[in-house]
């Protein structure tokens, strides 16, 4: 550990961040240090009381709430035990674009600050917090890269999206600045090409970071680069890959491109940030429990513990613009068991991808979105793939072949779809040059443009 580290983390930040800007972050970030090592037990009580202190305050200050639980027959009074939760409605995408001011809170409306998700299904979502809210998630994000390695001034490289459109000249230093101070280094990501790959290859070795963060696909298409040109980079200690699910080929892959430094796995979304990560151990993704409610429900609706559920969220903090049991189109399934770690917080097995991309057939199967990575991993010479459904009878399946593939992975792949698909299904196959990221810089393997 360099001098800079506890120099930043102890005196510099806490002064500027506490002091300067009057942000409680590194009081929060000291208040869940000690909370992640409370027993299972005591985290899930403490969760329970702050879950009932903000229906508490749903009932009394977010008419959508008092309005809606009304309807229902419902009051935070019902709510008497956890298992109670899940008699409360979930809330959708829709209900937060319909009802987006009367989910405000009455006394805490005018104070509000925004931000938009970055619509993903082609409808942007926006949302109100509150500066308690955002200096905890700041916090909580803190907490959950330090386990990776991540530690406040530690050399870091971002392989992350860009900013969009023109910055000012003012934005652009206070960028410099702020990178500079947290002995950070970004590269756009939305800028990667088959033809620059190179470039920043080099730009990792001239940086020489200790830690790398990055979206999964764009780290994914660079490891595959470094590979097959027998390349080597400067090998971090950890890299952490972010903002998609992270399937075990691909973690893998990535390992072994940069010289065995392990990778570890987060969780999150932009409504509430992060939501869950590996701690040293890398055996399951350790939920932030006290700090939020991740449930994860089954096709019936109901709360589920076996098997890959949809995720419901509750940030327990966001009293401004309160959401309760918001389903935000992920899947994710239960890890049973303790970490060695001695966390009490619990854990997922794993993040399985966007609900919406799960592929159905006429015939009524329902694959999610994990099968394509799991069965196409092993294939000879697959470089790299995309699978849409656009039609319920018809998957593309587009193919970047590399060395190695031929007539026998193709059948290979065919063959083993047929076997989960009969011929419910008729799977097309394309061979690419290229698959290219989306919009926000990341690569979806499986994509559903079905409607519902």
């Amino acid at each position: 550990m360099s001098l800079y580290e506890p120099l930043l983390r102890n005196v510099l930040w806490p002064a500027y961040e506490g002091g300067l800007r009057r942000r409680d972050t590194p009081r929060y970030l000291r208040e869940y240090a000690q909370t992640q090592w409370l027993s299972a037990d005591e985290i899930r009580a403490l969760q329970f009381k702050r879950f009932k202190k903000l229906l508490d305050w749903c009932q009394r200050e977010v008419p959508f709430y008092r309005e809606r639980w009304a309807q229902m027959g419902l009051s935070p009074a019902d709510i008497r035990e956890p298992g109670d939760v899940a008699l409360l409605p979930v809330l959708t995408k829709v209900d937060i674009r319909e009802n987006a001011e009367a989910l405000k809170a009455t006394s805490l409306k005018d104070t509000l600050a925004y931000k938009a998700t970055g619509g993903s299904t082609g409808e942007p979502l926006r949302y109100g917090y509150t500066r308690e809210s955002n200096d905890r998630r700041v916090a909580v994000m803190w907490r959950g890269y330090g386990w990776a390695g991540s530690r406040m001034g530690r050399r870091t490289l971002f392989l992350w999206g860009g900013a969009v459109g023109e910055p000012t000249a003012a934005h652009r230093v206070k960028d410099r600045i702020y990178n500079a101070v947290f002995a950070r280094k970004l590269l756009n990501s939305f800028a990667m090409t088959e033809a620059n790959l190179s470039g920043y290859a080099d730009a990792i070795d001239a940086y020489r970071p200790e830690v790398i963060v990055s979206y999964v696909g764009p780290l994914v298409r660079l490891a595959q680069f470094l590979i097959s040109e027998g390349r080597r980079v400067a090998r971090p200690a950890s890299i952490i890959g972010a903002a998609e699910a992270l399937h075990p080929f691909q973690r893998e892959l990535i390992e072994r491109a940069f010289g065995g430094a392990p990778v570890f796995n987060t969780y999150g979304c932009r409504e509430v940030m992060l939501i869950a990560s590996e701690c040293e151990h890398r055996d399951g993704l350790h939920v932030n429990a006290d700090h939020l409610l991740v449930e994860t429900l089954g096709v019936d609706g109901k709360p589920t513990h076996h098997g890959s559920g949809e995720v419901a969220i509750t940030d327990l903090f966001n009293y401004g613009m309160p959401f309760i049991r918001y389903v935000n189109g992920d899947m994710a399934t239960h890890f049973h068991g303790q970490c060695a770690c001695g966390r009490g917080l619990p854990l997922l097995a794993s993040v399985d991808g966007r609900k919406l991309d799960a592929i159905r057939t006429p015939a009524g199967h329902v694959l999610p979105g994990e099968f394509f990575p799991h069965m196409l991993k092993d294939v000879p010479g697959l470089a790299r793939f995309q699978l849409v459904q656009r039609q319920l009878d018809r998957l593309d399946l587009s193919i970047v072949r590399g060395q190695g593939f031929d007539d026998a992975s193709l059948a290979y792949i065919r063959r083993e779809v047929a076997k989960v698909l009969g011929d419910s299904a008729q799977l097309h196959c394309h061979f690419v040059d290229d698959i290219p990221l989306t919009r926000s810089g990341k690569l979806r393997v499986t994509v559903s443009e079905l409607e519902s």
